[in-house]
C-alpha cells in the first residue's frame, strides 16, 4: 500500500541510521592517531599559566587570558590583556547587558574564537550529563580547555581536564570519573570548596553539578535559559 513500508524495509533503514548515528559520534581515526595517547585522562593545566581577574567583571576575560596561556604557551597575567579581550567580547554581545552584567555567552565564545581557537562555540544542553559528557568529548579532541558558566551564569570557570573510564574520543561508551577546574577568583576570593578553588582543583563530576547549573538572567529571558551552558571548542563542526 503506498505510504507503508514493509517491515524488514523499516528495519534496514533503523539499522542504517544507527549505524550512521554512531559513526558520526567517533572522531576520524587521522584525528585521533594525532591525539597524545590516551591514559585514563587529561590536564591540560600548566604552572604559570593561571591569571587572576583584575575587576569583579572581568572573569571571562581572565579566562580568555588563561586559555591562551594554556594554548600558546604564553604567560600574560595584564590588565591591558584583559581590557582588551573584554572590550572585545562586550562588543559582540548577542544581548544590550548593562556594564555590571558584563558578558553574555555568545560574547565569550567571540572572545575566545578571535584570540584563541576559531572552533569555539556556545554549547547549551537540557541536562547537566549531556552538557559534562559533550565538554570533556571536545576537549579531548581537541585538546583546548572549555568554559563553563556556573552560578546560573553568574560567573566563568574554565574545564582544565578530566578522568573517564574510557577515551571520548574514540567512544560513546564511557563515564567521567572526575574533572579538573579553574576560576579565576582564585586571588581575589580563595576558598576549598566554593568561588573560586585553588587552580586545576579536582572534583567529582557532582561536585561539579553544585556549580555548573542552568542559566538565568534575571531581567530578560534569553535564548539559553534553563541550559546548562558552556563555551566548546567543537571538533568537526
Amino acid at each position: 500500500m503506498p505510504g507503508r513500508a514493509r517491515p524488514a524495509r523499516l528495519a534496514l533503514v533503523a539499522l542504517v541510521a544507527v549505524l550512521l548515528a554512531s559513526a558520526g559520534s567517533l572522531a576520524r581515526p587521522s584525528a585521533v592517531a594525532a591525539l597524545p595517547a590516551w591514559t585514563g585522562g587529561v590536564d591540560l593545566y600548566r604552572s604559570g599559566a593561571f591569571t587572576t581577574q583584575k575587576t569583579w567583571r572581568w572573569c571571562t576575560a581572565a579566562d580568555v587570558q588563561l586559555i591562551r596561556n594554556l594554548v600558546r604557551h604564553e604567560a600574560d597575567h595584564s590588565r591591558d590583556g584583559q581590557l582588551r579581550y573584554y572590550r572585545y567580547m562586550r562588543a559582540h554581545n548577542r544581548y544590550p547587558l548593562p556594564p555590571a552584567d558584563g558578558v553574555d555567552p555568545a560574547g565569550w565564545a567571540a572572545g575566545l574564537r578571535r584570540f584563541v581557537d576559531d572552533r569555539y562555540h556556545v554549547i547549551a544542553n537540557r541536562t547537566f550529563a549531556a552538557a559534562l559528557r559533550s565538554a570533556v568529548t571536545n576537549l579531548r579532541r581537541t585538546q583546548r580547555p572549555v568554559g563553563l558558566l556556573v552560578g546560573h551564569g553568574n560567573h566563568a570557570w574554565v574545564l582544565t581536564g578530566f578522568t573517564a573510564t574510557a577515551d571520548p574520543a574514540v567512544t560513546s561508551r564511557f563515564s567521567v570519573t572526575s574533572v579538573r577546574v579553574t576560576g579565576p577568583l582564585w586571588g581575589l576570593q580563595n576558598r576549598t570548596y566554593g568561588y573560586d578553588m585553588r587552580p586545576d582543583k579536582r572534583l567529582t563530576p557532582s561536585q561539579l553539578h553544585d556549580f555548573l547549573t542552568p542559566w538565568h538572567y534575571g531581567p530578560i529571558r534569553m535564548a539559553w535559559e534553563g541550559d546548562y551552558v558552556t563555551i566548546q571548542p567543537v571538533a568537526d563542526r
